[in-house]
């Protein structure tokens, strides 16, 4: 299964993220992006915010 991950150390908070797929994305208690636990991604939403990622920190890893 693949799962969106974030680049912390690239990431510049933009908030393209989750505006764009925020059932996947949201600001945890320290201020960071982190993404949600789900048994299954929004592929066509989360493409379109790896594609619209200003720092280009968002990307599709392999798991399990």
């Amino acid at each position: 299964m693949k799962t969106p991950e974030v680049d912390l150390s690239d990431c510049n908070m933009c908030g393209i993220c989750f505006d764009l797929c925020p059932t996947t994305f949201q600001l945890n208690e320290s201020g960071y992006i982190e993404v949600v636990h789900l048994d299954d991604y929004p592929e066509k939403d989360i493409d379109e915010a790896i594609k619209n990622c200003r720092g280009d920190c968002i990307y599709w890893a392999e798991s399990g």
